[in-house]
């Protein structure tokens, strides 16, 4: 049983972050560095000082703080990325996941990083970095698992049981491939409402990346590890028109693997498989068709 504690240093003191507490999907959409035409993004969000992105309430990856801010893994780590690239500050709205793509196609974010995962299909319309974390599925059940479900299958093959996962996840696009009937599904907005289905009894189990739960056992749940789910990562979502500042991410994050930053701050925030990631660097290795 895996156990996600806050890290002991908080790089977020460096930073200088705005938040909007609206959903993505709600925003008006107003006009991005992308927006001006005036060279690369990457130019523009230089002379801006600042980068608009759309995060989520999943923590270890990213969420609204008590105290209003954005925290997180991955808060962390753009915020390292951005400031080697000239850019000190993160603006961050508050999105739901099906929200993510629409909203930066719509130009109302320059990035989404709020932990999206990399698939073939979303590879067709945006482009991903390189993975910042790699995860197998895993389901959260109420404690002795009454109903005996540790896997996508068992979930099968249980037609009265029900599966709780969010709107526009991989993990309901897998469920539903696994023969998981549509409506045994109980679709919920964020990972904290999967938690409350599971409690409130209404779904039998919830389905989400195994470290998508800090600390199950005391949110009253038991996590089962599905390890014949396919290996996902979770990247930075960029348009695929903003090449030149998905390729300068990507430099950046490479030196930062290179020198033990990403390592450090994988390993603080509670992930055990940095053994794993470091040898995932591209989204080609997730998802084939993702360059």
């Amino acid at each position: 049983m895996l156990s996600i504690s806050r890290p002991a240093r908080a790089r977020m003191a460096c930073a200088t972050l705005g938040v909007s507490a609206l959903l993505l999907a709600s925003c008006a959409a107003t006009p991005s560095a992308s927006d001006t035409g005036d060279g690369s993004l990457l130019t523009d969000l230089q002379s801006a000082g600042s980068v608009k992105v759309s995060i989520s309430q999943t923590m270890p990856y990213t969420s609204l703080g008590a105290d209003g801010k954005p925290t997180g893994y991955v808060v962390d780590l753009a915020t390292e990325v951005m400031q080697a690239l000239g850019v000190p500050a993160l603006d961050a709205t508050v999105s739901t996941f099906d929200a993510m793509i629409p909203g930066l196609q719509a130009n109302q974010v320059d990035m989404a990083i709020g932990g999206l995962s990399i698939t073939n299909e979303r590879c067709k319309t945006i482009d991903f970095s390189a993975p910042f974390v790699v995860v197998n599925d895993a389901l959260f059940v109420s404690p002795g698992n009454p109903r005996d479900l540790t896997s996508f299958a068992s979930v099968a093959a249980d037609s009265t049981s029900h599966l709780a996962v969010i709107t526009g996840s991989s993990q309901e696009a897998f469920a539903l491939k696994q023969n998981i009937q549509d409506g045994q599904l109980v679709r919920v907005p964020d990972v904290q409402s999967g938690v409350a289905a599971v409690a409130g009894g209404r779904a039998d189990a919830a389905a989400f990346g195994q470290f998508s739960v800090p600390e199950a056992i005391r949110q009253g749940l038991e996590m089962h590890v599905d390890k014949s789910t396919p290996l996902q990562g979770g990247a930075i979502a960029f348009r695929k028109s903003d090449v030149v500042l998905r390729d300068a991410f990507n430099e950046q994050l490479a030196k930062l693997r290179e020198d033990g930053t990403l390592k450090d701050l994988y390993e603080e925030w509670g992930f055990p498989n940095w053994d794993v990631l470091q040898d995932v660097t591209s989204a080609a290795q997730i998802a084939s068709d993702c360059s």
